[in-house]
Formats: structure tokens, sequence, C-alpha cells
């Protein structure tokens, strides 16, 4: 709905110049301490590898493919996620169990995307989309895997912001010199923008970095399996888009493969860790 009235450099720039500014403010008068050095440096690259390439990518290709289509593409990301994990210095470790669970999840997104008697239309933009996806899936991913391991001194919350403000003074200083179409002010665009900065931005960005650092990465990363059920619930909520037998059973496989991961990750170490201590990041409060 935002692409509807901006153009995708100038939106992603606003999103995150507005959330950013709002959780900068309350970060301050909550008189948390702002980062400093190369404690800065990180901060503002890991945004710019989670924001900026991954987000911007997203928002490129919901130019050229429905942003349902988009939500399935990017249940792929747990591959990249746990795959990365897996291959650094005493990063978790695949299991078998975990492996079927992402296997089954990716299963019910094909089931969605095959051609046959479902109601999802596969555009000439389809590869395109696919592929820009999976570039922003990677920085996605592999920002949130050094994230994780680079135990920051500073409050997630003011973390996030210092993050969606370089991502969003990179992408202004693009509008400069980009040309993009002009801006076609709408109801629902500005609506939709409104929305990404509250609840896409301010609560769900900030509740992501929150959850790098407290959970397992394997139980992490199933948000992405979530996602494309909101997002085709939304499309026929608002738009009307088809939903039919296919589309449920593919839903029920997804939904299966989440409850395997969650229930092998949910009781891991890590969360028995917190369990232990009564929950990390709260002498962060």
């Amino acid at each position: 709905m935002a692409l509807e009235s901006f153009p995708p450099l100038l939106l992603v720039a606003l999103r995150f110049l507005l959330s950013g500014t709002v959780l900068l403010a309350w970060a301050r008068w909550k008189g948390w301490t702002m980062p400093g050095g190369w404690e800065l440096v990180r901060t503002c690259l890991f945004g710019l590898m989670l924001l900026g390439v991954a987000n911007g990518c997203l928002t490129f290709a919901e130019t050229w493919i429905p942003s349902s289509l988009a939500a399935l593409f990017l249940t792929t990301a747990p591959f990249w996620l746990v795959g990365l994990e897996a291959l650094m210095p005493n990063g978790e470790r695949l299991t078998a169990t975990v492996v079927a669970g992402l296997a089954l999840g990716l299963a019910g997104v094909v089931i969605l995307v095959m051609p046959g008697s479902g109601t999802l239309v596969m555009g000439p933009n389809l590869w395109k989309g696919f592929l820009v996806l999976q570039v922003g899936s990677f920085f996605w991913n592999a920002g949130s895997i050094f994230q994780r391991r680079w135990r920051a001194k500073t409050h997630p919350l003011l973390t996030g912001a210092v993050q969606q403000l370089a991502a969003g003074v990179v992408y202004l200083a693009a509008t400069l010199v980009v040309p993009e179409r002009p801006v076609t002010l709408s109801a629902n665009g500005v609506a939709g923008l409104l929305w990404l900065v509250t609840f896409g931005s301010i609560v769900g960005y900030s509740a992501y970095i929150y959850a790098l650092e407290t959970l397992p990465v394997s139980l992490v990363s199933i948000y992405t399996f979530i996602n494309p059920v909101v997002a085709v619930a939304l499309g026929k909520l608002f738009y009307d888009e088809p939903f039919g037998r296919k589309e449920i059973t593919a839903m029920v496989i997804i939904f299966a493969g989440v409850l395997i991961v969650k229930a092998r990750t949910a009781l891991g170490p890590a969360v028995l860790r917190l369990m232990g201590r009564g929950g990390a990041g709260s002498s962060a409060g």
C-alpha cells in the first residue's frame, strides 16, 4: 500500500528516519547511553545489512511481485540463518529434526507456488523478484548472525534506533542522486507508511533485535514461516485475493514445520539458561 504513494528509495528513507527518530527520542528520555567509537560503527554497519540491503531488496521486489508471494519466497531465510550459524565457530549445529522441520515448511511453500489449480499467478518478473529476495535474505541473516554474536553493551531498543537511522540516512542520500517517480499521496499510501513505521519498525524490528539476543537462532528463524500465512490472509482480507483448498493445505504443512522446529528448540540449552536466570536482557530494562 505504501508503494502506491511513495517510490522505493524514498519509502525506505522516510520509514526508517521516522521510526529511528521516535526510538532515539524514547531512548534518550530513558537515559540510555549512546554507543560510541567502534560500537557505533558496527551498529550502523549491521543496520545497513539488515535494513539497508535486506529491507531495500524486499521493497524493490514488491514493485515486481505481490507482497504475499514475496513473503512466501522469504521462507527460505531459515536455511540461510541456520546454515550460516552452523558455519560459525561454536555455532548452533544442525540436527536432523531441525532440518526436517525446515524442509517440511519449505515444502508447504513449494505447494503454494507450484503450477496447477492454485490461485497465485506467476508473472514475468517472478525470477527477478525471487533472486533479489535471496540477496536480501542472505544479508538479513548474515547481519543477524553478526548482531547475535557481537554482544553490544547498548540497550537493544537503542541499537535498533541507531540502525534504522543509519539506513534512513543512506537511503535519503540515494534519493538525491537516483531519479524516481514522483510521490502521489493517497490515504492508503500514507496509512501504509505509518503502519510500517509503527508496527514494522518501532515494534517489529525492536522485537527482532531483542529476540536475537535472547533466543536460539533456529527458534528465531521460524518467524519466516508465519509471515506468508499472515501476508496471504491480509491479501484476502484487503484485496480479496482468492484463497482455496490448495492454499489451506499448504498453510497446514507450513505450520507443521514451524511446530517441529519449535518443539526441538523451545527447551534447548539457551532457553533453559534463560529460564534459570529469569530471562536474558532483564537487567538492561
